[in-house]
């Protein structure tokens, strides 16, 4: 996962100047700072995950083209044994 940057110095700095303590900007800080990290989807993020359901598509549709071209063959012979009965 890539890396976000947040900047946690200039946002303790931006919280004493409305009034926090050095200590509740600094948890807050650092809580806003694990949060982006662990929550935060990036735009490679998204590529792997477009990538994967891709790869993924791709499989199942050919899984289906086989299971299809089996029932395909069935549907073919059944017929030419009804048509050899008839």
């Amino acid at each position: 996962m890539t890396t976000i940057t947040f900047d946690t110095h200039s946002f303790v700095k931006k919280l004493k100047a409305v009034g926090f303590t050095e200590e509740q900007a600094e948890v807050f800080a650092s809580e806003q700072a694990r949060l982006i990290e662990d929550k935060l989807t990036t735009k490679n993020d998204l590529i792997e995950l477009e990538n994967n359901l891709r790869r993924d598509m791709r499989e199942l549709e050919y899984r289906i083209i086989i299971k299809l071209g089996g029932l395909m063959a069935v549907s073919i012979a059944v017929v030419a044994t009804l048509v050899k009965l008839l």
